[in-house]
């Protein structure tokens, strides 16, 4: 006796038709470039991929509602959050949050700044968002290259790598962002050290659930979603946490594992000559990076297969002992 289906299973294949419908007249309307100018990128054009969502399909927020610490009630203590300290102002912004909208556009006394992130990286990186003179926000392209976010700024549309920190195409290819010093830490750190700090709200006027992880086993599978140009070699799992350094070309990767072996949590380093010092957090699993000047230092924290995609000459840092 053959069964029909049910009426359950009759609904969720009439809307996947319907939604393959919308995916298809999106696509062919605005094709595999969502609507970006790809005539002059810098990057291989076959390798800069769709991700799936249209452009803005994941919505960047915009002067987002801020609240104070102690009505961040949707945040446990060992939450992630990226934390941005400016002109003596500290705000937080949780990942479970930055998971649905990758790009915060905000400002702090009159300092335009941007927090990106990228879950199929898990990248993290703030930049300063006043490009020739004049503040401007990014919006989410919905194109990867490397696996990693492509940002695209609202003024020229000009699309922006992430991990790489420049313009790729447009009016402003070639163009640097200057990267902003976060801490990537726990809720819970960042509070003990920044008690009056402000907090993304998560009344963003977008319906997400923002205690779901809509990753959830990505960071232990060695799976990725999207081809990379460089494999990383095996030594260490793809998203082994990593935190990158570029110092004048020269790049140098600090994987929390050989961190973890280091014994003492402040140490010295040395990257094209440079000095670095280094303050490892093992509880909170955070990194602090400073210079001979004592000045924080702006690194990329990120899974190790990103990193090597990016910088597959990258140096890597081992424990003296090991």
């Amino acid at each position: 006796m053959r069964l029909l289906p049910s009426k359950k299973t009759r609904i969720v294949a009439l809307v996947g038709i319907l939604l393959g419908i919308v995916v298809y007249k999106y696509a062919v309307s605005a094709g595999q470039d969502n609507g970006f100018d790809l005539s002059n990128t810098t990057l291989p054009r076959e390798q800069i991929l769709h991700g799936g969502p249209p452009r803005d399909g994941i919505p960047a927020l915009s002067d987002p509602k801020l609240v104070a610490a102690a009505a961040a009630n949707y945040l446990q203590p060992t939450d992630r959050v990226i934390g941005v300290t400016l002109k003596g102002r500290s705000r937080a912004y949780p990942i479970g949050i930055l998971n649905w909208h990758e790009i915060v556009n905000d400002e702090i006394e009159g300092q335009r700044f941007a927090v990106t992130y990228c879950p199929l990286c898990g990248t993290a990186v703030a930049f300063d968002a006043t490009i020739d003179g004049r503040p401007t926000d990014f919006g989410v392209s919905g194109l990867l290259y490397n696996s990693d976010v492509l940002l695209y700024d609202r003024d020229t549309e000009s699309l922006w790598s992430q991990i790489l920190s420049q313009s790729v195409s447009g009016e402003r290819v070639g163009q640097k962002l200057k990267p902003i010093p976060i801490s990537h830490t726990t809720w819970r750190d960042w509070l003990a050290k920044h008690p009056d700090t402000q907090v993304l709200s998560d009344d963003t006027g977008h319906s997400r659930d923002y205690q779901r992880n809509p990753y959830a086993g990505y960071e232990e599978s060695r799976y990725t979603y999207f081809a990379v140009n460089n494999e990383a070699p095996d030594n260490y799992h793809p998203k082994e946490i990593v935190v990158g350094l570029d110092v004048d070309g020269v790049f140098k990767a600090y994987p929390f594992v050989e961190l973890d072996k280091q014994g003492q949590s402040r140490f010295r380093d040395t990257i094209n000559g440079s000095q670095f010092d280094f303050a490892w957090d093992t509880q909170n699993r955070s990194i602090t990076i400073t210079d001979a000047n004592g000045q924080e230092v702006a690194g990329i924290q990120g899974f190790w297969f990103a990193w090597f995609a990016f910088h597959p000459d990258t140096e890597v840092f081992k424990p003296a002992d090991s």
